[in-house]
This record gives structure tokens, C-alpha cells and sequence, in this order.
């Protein structure tokens, strides 16, 4: 799910404080959630990286006054944004999508770059990186610490204390393609052990077993109500991780992807979680060992608390308003 949620709650932002805006997406017709995003859209065949013509010919049709690369994005198409006028914005979560985020073309196009993770995660800016900044005189810079879709407590469907697995949305990652798999695994003998379980993620369809509630998806704000209210968050390394962490949850962080080793490292240094490898019965065997341990669930949330996370949404809205001053 990882950048279209990101974007997506964005978007909902978007139309929450400017309810005339208009929003459209551009998305590759193989993703699983193309069928059900609630704002206009364009279909093209793979990750719209590879298919420079049809966003170029999106961003002539609609002519926008800003556009958002999430992750993303070619020359050509970064080009053609500004070129029709638009505001560029342009968000990294990976390293090597920021290192081209500081090429020095791409910097002379975009106005605002947004790096998707908290500083501590994402790492300070390097020396060179803010040589380029000072002599290119911009792009504005911003961490976006943590994208947390709104949500409240009422909304979550079990009071009563429970573990929430979540393995994220299933795309798989060289050496972990049965990633999913694992996770249900290990939530199925949480559940076993007495646990009061919720996962939401594939595998789920069908399935009804004592002390287990399944689902493959859910809407964003229902699952941002789940994470607030779990005692206990299993979870991969990404965006979900720094989610569950910024609500004072207990984690148990397991990477399945090479450049969520590092963030979950991060996370390890700063007392924030605990993990587990890729493993079903080591997964559970962590998690339960944390769901019987009230100070060291008490102790993560206390350091979680100390980092201070900012919310991503309002960054984002702020890093909008800049744009929208250019008009």
C-alpha cells in the first residue's frame, strides 16, 4: 500500500480543508486498489515511472495547479509539470529515490521535496545535500514524520485488549514473496495461545478461527483506529511501523524488504520496538512474550513519546499552501 495510502490520505486532506479542490490520480491498472480510489483517476498499464506519455498527456488535459510525484517520476514528466505551470512536489522514502530528488536538474524543477520518514529514520541531511540546497537555493525541504489517516477510538471493532498483524499490502520483495503468508501464520498462533487477535491483510478472505478477526483490507481511518487501540502491533517496516510507534504502541517490527532493515535498526537504537525475523513461529513467539510484558510495553510507548512525531498530514498541507502562494 505504501505510497498510494500516503497519497491517498493526502488527498482526503486536501478536500477536507479545500472542499472545492479537485483531485486526480494516475495510477497503474495492475494495482489492486485501482478499482476502488474514490477520486477521478487515469489508468495506465504498469507504475506510471514507465509511461511518460500518458502522464504527460494527463497533466496537459487537467492542467493542475500542483502535481505530486509520490516516489516517482521521470525527467520528461517533472518537466511537463512545470512547463504547464504547475507546482512541483516530489516525496522520497527510499534512498535512492532522494538521491534523485538532489540531482541537480531535478532540483532547478521542483518546488517543494518532501522525505517520508521522520529525520531519525530518514537520516539528517549530508553535506553535500545542503551545499546543493544553499547554492541551488531550494528546493523547500520537509520530513514528513508520520502520515496518520484521522480516526477515533469508537471506531475500533474489539474493546477489549487484542494484537493487530499487519504485513502491509502484500506486494512481494525478493527473498520474502511469501511475507503475507508468514504473518497470517503467526497471527493464527497468537490466536491459538489465547490472544485476542485482529489481522488485516491477504490471506484473510473466509476465514473464521477462535480469538482471530481477519480482514483484507480495510479503510484507512478504521485501521488507524485499530492501531491506536491495540496493545500490541506486529507489523513489516514501513510506513505502518512509524504509524504504530508515533501512537505509543508496543511493536514487534519484522523487515521484509532490504531498506526496511535499516529503518527497523533505526527504530531498535532509539528504544522504540522490538523485531523478529521473517519467521511465523518466531514472530509470534516475540509478540507474545511482549503481550505478557507490561513494563517493556510501557517502556516503548515512553520512548516513542520522547521522539516527538510531527504530523505528516500537516506538513503536507503546509508544504500545499506554500504552492498555492505562487498563484
Amino acid at each position: 500500500m505504501g505510497e498510494y495510502a500516503r497519497s491517498l490520505a493526502i488527498a482526503h486532506a486536501v478536500v477536507d480543508r479545500w472542499p472545492d479542490a479537485q483531485v486526480h490520480f494516475v495510477l497503474s491498472a495492475q494495482a489492486p486498489y485501482s478499482a476502488t480510489t474514490p477520486f477521478g483517476h487515469t489508468f495506465v498499464p504498469s507504475s506510471p515511472t514507465f509511461h511518460s506519455a500518458e502522464v504527460i498527456a494527463c497533466i496537459h488535459q487537467f492542467h493542475p495547479d500542483i502535481v505530486i510525484f509520490d516516489n516517482a517520476g521521470r525527467t520528461a514528466q517533472l518537466r511537463a509539470a512545470r512547463s504547464s505551470g504547475a507546482a512541483v512536489i516530489y516525496i522520497s522514502s527510499r534512498r535512492r529515490q532522494r538521491n534523485r530528488g538532489f540531482r541537480w536538474r531535478w532540483m532547478g524543477m521542483l518546488d517543494e521535496h518532501w522525505i517520508a520518514y521522520p529525520e531519525f529514520i530518514a537520516g539528517a541531511l549530508g553535506p553535500i545535500e545542503k551545499l546543493k540546497l544553499a547554492l541551488r537555493g531550494g528546493p523547500r525541504l520537509r520530513f514528513l514524520d508520520v502520515i496518520l489517516t484521522p480516526g477515533t477510538l469508537a471506531q475500533a471493532t474489539d474493546a477489549a485488549p487484542f494484537a493487530l498483524v499487519v504485513p502491509g499490502g502484500g506486494t512481494g520483495h525478493p527473498g520474502a514473496a511469501d511475507a503475507a503468508t508468514r504473518f497470517f501464520a503467526a497471527a493464527t498462533r497468537l490466536a491459538s495461545q489465547g490472544v485476542q487477535t485482529m489481522y488485516v491483510g491477504p490471506h484473510a478472505k473466509g476465514v473464521v478461527l477462535a480469538n482471530l478477526q481477519a480482514f483484507g483490507t480495510l479503510p484507512q481511518a478504521q485501521l488507524a483506529a485499530l492501531i491506536r487501540s491495540a496493545r500490541l502491533i506486529v507489523v513489516n517496516g514501513g510506513s505502518t511501523l512509524l504509524q504504530a510507534i508515533s501512537c505509543g504502541r508496543a511493536c514487534v517490527a519484522v523487515a521484509i524488504a532490504n531498506d526496511q532493515r535499516e529503518r527497523i535498526r533505526r527504530c531498535l537504537r532509539s528504544g522504540v520496538t522490538i523485531d523478529a525475523p521473517l519467521e511465523a513461529d518466531a514472530i509470534a513467539d516475540t509478540a507474545l512474550s511482549l503481550w505478557l510484558d507490561e513494563p517493556r510495553r510501557e517502556a516503548l510507548a515512553r520512548h516513542a513519546a520522547d521522539l516527538k512525531l510531527c504530523d505528516g498530514i500537516e506538513i503536507a498541507l503546509q508544504g500545499i499552501c506554500a504552492c498555492l502562494r505562487k498563484f
